[in-house]
């Protein structure tokens, strides 16, 4: 399955470069979604990436692993949300390999790894892959003083109606610059970027963090009000681009590199 993905998403970036676009080199995230039935799960794979998998991403020269909870978990839905960026695809598709051949990867994983069908550590793996905007074209680890405890970070899904105005959402963020508004009031975005394979499509997905959810809030009244940012939506060729919003808020485990 993951060969699949990985051959799929070389052909779409194959096919824009054919097509003449020239996009300056950009990261590439892969953001994985546990979806988790029970307590037992959730601290089972909380143990797995914790002792085993972040450790292992990070001699497999990946630095910035962010590992996220939901500020208010769904108990019929528990989530724990991975965010991994990779310089290139060809990094992406080579990491399954170096995990393989990662012994104490193998030896520390060992309980998750080698699960048994009536055992399982999760109910649903997500995945779902991302090429970061030109506007920030590299993931940032955002600038914070609060504890890991109290911050929040939010991350949004914006959909469009059809893929052009999926691609007019992704230029006023570019060239229309709401990139810039958010660096203005200090948002402190981890990434922005255009989902090119998941459940959810045509979308875009970034991330920003708080020190703590009144700060958020506050963040988010300044945006409203900011006079570029009405000047922007406020442009008729931008309008009606986004057709459904989802957004999670989310905090850090401790051992989380974001």
């Amino acid at each position: 399955m993951k060969k699949l993905l990985f051959s799929l998403i070389c052909l779409l970036v194959a096919f824009g470069s054919f097509a003449g676009d020239k996009a300056p080199a950009r990261q590439y995230y892969q953001l994985k979604i546990y979806h988790l039935k029970s307590a037992a799960q959730e601290q089972r794979v909380a143990s797995f990436l914790r002792d085993a998998y972040v450790p292992a991403l990070h001699r497999a020269g990946i630095k910035q692993v962010g590992v996220f909870k939901p500020v208010q978990q769904d108990t019929a839905d528990l989530r724990v949300y991975v965010l991994l960026p990779f310089r290139t695809l060809e990094q992406f598709g080579k990491l399954e390999k170096q995990l393989e051949a990662d012994k104490a990867f193998q030896q520390s994983g060992a309980d998750y790894i080698d699960a048994l069908h009536n055992n399982v550590p999760f109910a649903r793996l997500e995945s779902i892959m991302l090429q970061a905007f030109e506007g920030m074209p590299e993931l940032a680890v955002p600038q914070l003083t609060s504890p890991k405890s109290e911050r929040v970070y939010e991350l949004r899904s914006y959909e469009g109606p059809t893929e052009k105005y999926f691609r007019n959402k992704v230029q006023m963020f570019n060239k229309g610059d709401e990139i810039g508004i958010f660096k203005k009031l200090g948002f402190n975005a981890v990434f922005y970027g255009e989902v090119i394979a998941g459940s959810h499509m045509p979308n875009l997905m970034y991330m920003t963090s708080f020190n703590n959810n009144t700060e958020r809030e506050a963040h988010w009244k300044a945006f409203g009000a900011d006079p570029d940012w009405k000047k922007l939506s406020g442009i008729e060729s931008y309008k009606n681009n986004v057709s459904h919003i989802d957004k999670f808020l989310l905090r850090p485990e401790a051992y989380s590199d974001l």
